[in-house]
């Protein structure tokens, strides 16, 4: 098995008629899962489309997403997973950067915007919408599946292969593809499969509500229900009462979630009958909050965290290897991933010293899109940029992040695309913006704006401005005006003593 959607095909064979996707009232089996991702494969296909070619898929949590992904890669395609709550601009920079050919989109945004995104993004031939009707340049979906033609022969492609361009923020402020291969994906739903207690049980139910357009929803959620031929529930939008709901009537035994859920499920009065049948919880991309941890194991519920990136498909460590919960920590090395903390020259610290996290496996990327730029190193580490301590017993605690982004929900915002934006506005002369702590999102976005002379502005009016260029979990939660800028002697803004200025106050 060398390509990822192999294996729908494997689950299919296996127990055709389990429940793959539960979505509202409807119900697909492996086998109907099967069946659609070939017409899938084929009316992709259909469209011209060649393998190594990129197709752009912005969807919800519906069946369309599993159907368009999984489809995508068995006919060697690249699939390119875009936030649904991209503004204009932002998608229309991951199209342009990506050369997509297709955009598969549900998002009324975008759909309405499809002449300018053909003018951002030339090599934009298709746009396929998942919705009733759009604009007459525009494919329906479903119009698409149901054409399609007899599934073509399938295309070698697999292994090393380019499987998934996810998009992150990189050093240079704009969203970088990290290029992951069929290799890396399934090296990690391999790695996770081997951690005890397993992750996925054939007979598990997971409920996923995490966006499938983020490495976490859609590899550790989406790849893990597809590797052990179990169960998903999509809800398309997190609501605690509904999800709840949802998770007692389908008695979901597997969560895979973020600390903000945690926090809005625990004092629920559906809490309870929600979690009655989880074996078990699990918690990443931002800390989880002591107190958060101690109402589920009141209940319970274990919480168990991990700690990945987008660039290693994405779990390296779990709480899960240990055996136990430990609040904050995010546990030891899965089986199969390599870990060392090192100082700034590279050497491996002395014990209990922090140090940036440096990891080797196979589920590791293939550097950044185009060119493989900033990948692992000729002996194949890549330094994660995060900065962690091991305690007595090897479990990491996360102390520190020597790169600049910001982990909002566990989607990363980089200052220097915010302040770019905010710098736009005609009353603006400067901006700073900085991470301050969540204790819903894990961190926030805070901007320091100083006014051009002679000037005034709401804090209120900038982000309603902002907010046509930047995704909501970008836009700044507080912004403070300030009449000049700390710097430091080269005359750079010195972010540091911002962070100390809001800490204090």
């Amino acid at each position: 098995m060398t390509n990822v959607a192999d294996l729908v095909r494997r689950a299919a064979r296996r127990d055709p008629e389990h429940a793959a996707l539960l979505h509202g009232s409807s119900r697909l089996s492996w086998a109907d899962l099967d069946t659609a991702v070939d017409r899938a494969a084929a009316a992709l296909a259909g469209l011209g489309l060649s393998p190594g070619d990129r197709v752009a898929i912005q969807l919800g949590n519906t069946p369309d997403f599993p159907v368009v992904y999984f489809g995508a890669l068995r006919a060697g395609l690249v699939a390119v997973p875009a936030n649904t709550g991209y503004t204009g601009p932002e998608l229309g920079h991951v199209l342009a950067d990506s050369g997509a050919t297709a955009l598969v989109t549900s998002s009324v945004a975008a759909i309405e915007a499809t002449d300018r995104l053909r003018a951002a993004a030339p090599a934009l031939a298709h746009v396929v919408v998942a919705a009733p009707s759009g604009p007459d340049a525009t494919i329906p979906l479903g119009s698409l599946l149901d054409g399609a033609p007899a599934p073509p022969p399938q295309p070698a492609a697999g292994g090393e292969n380019l499987a998934v361009l996810l998009y992150t923020s990189g050093t240079s402020g704009r969203p970088r593809g990290a290029m992951l291969s069929h290799r890396a994906l399934l090296a990690n739903l391999d790695q996770c499969s081997r951690v005890t207690p397993p992750l996925v049980r054939p007979d598990d139910t997971l409920l996923l509500v995490l966006p499938l357009f983020h490495v976490y929803g859609l590899n550790s959620g989406l790849g893990m229900v597809a590797w052990a031929g179990a169960s998903a529930v999509l809800a398309d939008r997190f609501d605690p009462v509904d999800t709840l709901a949802l998770m007692a009537r389908h008695r979901v035994t597997n969560v895979p979630g973020v600390p903000a859920m945690y926090l809005a499920w625990a004092d629920q009065p559906g809490v309870r009958d929600g979690f009655a049948s989880v074996r078990l919880a699990m918690s990443g991309a931002a800390p989880l909050p002591v107190g958060t941890a101690r109402r589920f194991a009141e209940l319970g519920v274990q919480i168990f965290e991990g700690y990945g990136l987008t660039e290693t498909a994405p779990v390296l460590t779990s709480t899960l290897v240990g055996g136990a919960a430990k609040p904050g920590s995010v546990g030891r090395p899965i089986p199969g991933v390599e870990l060392r903390l090192c100082d700034e020259d590279g050497e491996q610290v002395e014990e209990d010293d922090p140090g940036e996290i440096v990891v080797r496996g196979p589920n590791l990327f293939s550097g950044y899109w185009p060119d493989g730029a900033e990948g692992p190193d000729p002996a194949g580490w890549f330094g994660t940029g995060d900065v962690a301590y091991a305690d007595d017993d090897g479990d990491l605690h996360l102390v520190d992040r020597r790169r600049e982004l910001i982990l909002v929900n566990g989607f990363n915002v980089y200052p220097a695309e915010v302040e770019a934006v905010l710098e736009q506005h005609p009353a603006v002369a400067e901006v700073a913006v900085i991470g301050m702590p969540d204790r819903y999102t894990g961190e926030t976005v805070k901007a320091y704006v100083v006014l051009r002379p002679n000037q005034s502005l709401a804090a209120g009016a900038l982000l309603d401005w902002a907010g046509g260029s930047l995704a909501k979990f970008k836009l700044p939660t507080a912004v403070e005006f300030a009449r000049e800028l700390p710097r430091s002697a080269n005359g750079k803004v010195s972010k540091a003593r911002l962070r100390e200025a809001a800490a204090a106050g």
